[in-house]
């Protein structure tokens, strides 16, 4: 048997089974949407089309060593990442998520205890952003822990957000800050590095819970989402940000036909991020442009709607968008322009 810090043994798959391991991991759910039909314990899940309301869907993979290293991911930060990267997706397209599936590939490796951890991060992100959890699948894996997630949200048709409906002179948007998520997996990559050369060192991670925290539990932006039906705002364009800044940026510019500038000094970082990055020798805005996983929402909107958006808190305006075709630009501190390139996070390569 396994055993854990505590001498507890730990329990392994083949006690349960598949359907076994699906039942114990499941067994507790309730189903809270209305267009929830049928959840888990059937050969489908049937889920039910609101009235007048379009259905968005998405799906996103992790795996082991690409995506995560679970020598300091935390199970049930995990599964919760899972889940929020997934909605961060339906949230782009100004939709509200409903359902999620989960399929697991699984190697012998992981304990039936370290899957209850990775299922209680997945329910608490489900709980909080009133998602119900109606299938998927697992199987076994020899390379490690795989989890793929597929997300289903709804919007009315005129409420969707796409793209590539990016005009000349919006203004360009961000929410949160940027840089965070990736000085945070900087840092623990550096304790990791350490760690593995000399395992009686400790990691020390003091001073950095803000940084750690946005790339281990990322949290999607519904509250912008529901900002902007507060305020009776529409973004022309809008994507989330999983692969950098510049890397989103132009993917708007180029579905929309279009060019932009931004502008160094309005890119929102928090001082924690800044901070990281003097310790590590990096430049904190190339960090914001090129880190990627912050899962913050880049959208753009009509100058008609400046007024109001100005004094939102959660979100800033960086740029402007221009009829410039494949001329995006960066405005420099000093004044000095520089042409923006796509240096985000690359998945087939795994890094950028």
């Amino acid at each position: 048997m396994l055993e854990d810090k505590n001498d507890k043994p730990l329990g392994k798959l083949d006690e349960l089974g598949e359907f076994g391991l699906i039942k114990h991991l499941t067994d507790n759910i309730v189903l809270k949407n209305p267009s929830s039909l049928k959840g888990v314990g059937d050969d489908a899940a049937v889920i039910a089309p609101s009235k007048n309301k379009q259905t968005v869907l998405t799906t996103d993979m992790l795996v082991e060593g690409i995506h995560f290293d679970l020598l300091y991911t935390p199970f049930k930060h995990l599964g919760y990442k899972a889940v929020t990267v997934n909605l961060s997706d339906v949230y782009a397209m100004n939709a509200h998520p409903k359902q999620i599936t989960v399929s697991l590939a699984v190697s012998n490796k992981i304990s039936i205890e370290a899957l209850e951890e990775l299922y209680e991060g997945i329910l608490l992100a489900c709980e909080i952003h009133g998602v119900d959890l109606v299938g998927g699948d697992t199987t076994s894996s020899v390379s490690g822990l795989i989890i793929s997630i597929t997300a289903l949200g709804e919007a009315k048709k005129e409420d969707l957000v796409y793209r590539n409906g990016a005009k000349e002179n919006d203004l360009i948007c961000v929410s949160g800050d940027l840089g965070g998520a990736f000085i945070g997996l900087q840092l623990l990559e550096r304790e990791k590095q350490i760690f593995n050369e000399n395992p009686s060192i400790q990691p020390d991670f003091s001073g950095y819970d803000y940084v750690l925290e946005r790339q281990l539990k990322p949290e999607p932006r519904k509250d912008v989402i529901d900002m902007f039906e507060e305020l009776g705002v529409k973004p022309t364009s809008m994507i989330d940000i999983s692969d950098g800044l510049s890397s989103e940026l132009i993917h708007i510019c180029q579905q929309s036909g279009v060019g932009c500038s931004i502008y160094e000094n309005k890119i929102p970082i928090d001082p924690s991020t800044v901070i990281g990055a003097e310790e590590l020798k990096l430049n904190p805005t190339v960090c914001a442009l090129n880190g990627g996983e912050d899962y913050e929402l880049l959208f753009t909107i009509s100058l008609d709607n400046y007024e109001k958006i100005k004094d939102q808190k959660r979100v800033a305006i960086i740029g402007h968008i221009t009829a410039d075709k494949e001329k995006y630009q960066l405005v420099s501190n000093d004044e000095v322009v520089h042409p923006l390139t796509a240096q985000g996070w690359n998945a087939l390569l795994g890094g950028n």
